[in-house]
C-alpha cells in the first residue's frame, strides 16, 4: 500500500510528493503504532477535545450524512441476495507519450 501526500507548489507548476510505502508484513505493526499515537493525542495532548463530534457515518443509500440509529444499523446489516452486475472496465485513454502529464520519477 502506498500513502501519498501531494501539495501543489505555488512557485511553479509542479507538486511536492511524499510517499509512505507500507508492506503487508508490516500492517499489524503499523496499525499498532498508529493506534498508540492517536490514543496518546486523544488522552494526553487533547483530553478535553470532543473527537466524536467529527464522526461521519452514512445512514442511507443516497449517502446522506448523519448519526446512524440502531434501527438503521440493523437494516444495513441485512443482506439481500440479488445478483450484482460485474464491473465494467473503464476505457483506456490513448497514449500521448506523457507530453501533457508530469511523470512521477520516485
Amino acid at each position: 500500500m502506498t500513502i501519498t501526500e501531494s501539495r501543489k507548489r505555488f512557485d511553479d507548476n509542479g507538486y511536492d510528493r511524499h510517499k509512505i510505502f507500507l508492506y503487508k508484513e508490516d500492517f499489524n505493526k503499523f496499525i499498532k503504532a498508529l493506534t498508540e499515537a492517536v490514543d496518546y493525542v486523544k488522552t494526553d495532548l487533547m483530553p478535553d477535545f470532543d473527537f466524536d463530534a467529527f464522526n461521519h457515518e452514512y445512514n442511507d443509500a443516497e449517502g446522506n450524512e448523519g448519526p446512524v440509529s440502531a434501527d438503521a444499523e440493523q437494516e444495513v446489516s441485512k443482506v439481500v441476495d440479488e445478483p450484482v452486475a460485474s464491473p465494467v472496465a473503464a476505457p483506456v485513454p490513448p497514449a500521448d507519450n506523457g507530453a501533457h502529464e508530469e511523470v512521477d520519477k520516485w
